[in-house]
């Protein structure tokens, strides 16, 4: 990564048309996407075996990076009832203050995103490491 401040810069202007982006795919506030996108990238870290988090990881801008591990408690983490219905019931429970009227769609509108932006390489063994439920939200090409 670039450390100059032109580099972070260019890091937040990257982080913040991802948000954009989002907010676009869901017809949303940029607040409310930023939430959403927060919340899922937390849920899919701690849904995810150790070495596939540090490779999405790996695969995330600068910024977004700092997001997906922010508040991260290694000891607490990975969740092992990894089913599809308590990962959504955790990014409702994020979004309490403003609730997902369709929680599934905008859960796969951050999928998307990703799948957008990250090597597919990548994506494909993230999609592989889920179950099969929560994969379903996963857009295919």
């Amino acid at each position: 990564m670039n450390t100059t401040i032109s580099g972070f810069t260019q890091a937040a202007d990257q982080a913040q048309e991802w948000v954009n982006e989002l907010a676009e795919d869901l017809g949303w506030s940029e607040r409310r996407a930023h939430r959403l996108l927060r919340s899922v990238l937390h849920a899919l870290r701690d849904w995810l075996p150790e070495a596939e988090m540090a490779d999405l990881a790996a695969q995330l801008p600068a910024l977004v990076r700092g997001i997906y591990f922010e508040g991260w408690k290694p000891l607490e983490t990975p969740v092992r009832d990894r089913r599809k219905e308590q990962f959504v019931a955790r990014i409702q429970h994020d979004m309490a203050s403003d609730p997902l009227d369709e929680p599934d769609w905008a859960i796969a509108a951050v999928f998307g995103l990703l799948d957008r932006h990250l090597d597919q390489g990548e994506i494909a063994q993230v999609r592989t490491s889920m179950k099969k439920a929560l994969r379903q939200l996963w857009p295919t090409h």
